[in-house]
């Protein structure tokens, strides 16, 4: 089972920042402004410690959330999306006019008891 899971049109955008960027990691921190949004990284750009979680793997592209932003979202299943318009981050598909979204969902009952076992 996935916690988290990206759309085809995502994966189009992400494999085009592949292409440019080399290796990358999503980051979603709860911050003020965009740092809600998923934020997309070359590796190794993000300081990453013990208070980041890391929810799965997107495309060969690891997803790390706060701790404290998956405090609220430890329920839901993710899905990361993209769309037009310019987010206010640092994440590299700002420049094409796009941004990545997430669409949640709650975790179903399996779902629940897998991750919390």
């Amino acid at each position: 089972m996935e916690r988290v899971a990206i759309t085809e049109a995502a994966i189009t955008v992400l494999e085009q920042l592949k292409a440019k960027h080399g290796d990358l990691i999503f980051h979603q921190s709860g911050g003020c402004c965009d740092g809600s949004a998923p934020m997309v990284f070359e590796k190794g750009d993000m300081y990453l410690d013990e208070s980041d979680v890391l929810l799965g793997t997107l495309k060969g592209v690891n997803f790390y959330m706060n701790q404290d932003q998956f405090e609220y979202w430890k329920h839901t299943h993710l899905t990361v999306d993209i769309t037009e318009g310019r987010g206010a981050s640092f994440s590299l598909e700002i420049p094409l006019g796009l941004r990545f979204l997430i669409h949640s969902r709650l975790l179903t009952t399996e779902e629940e008891a897998f991750f919390n076992s």
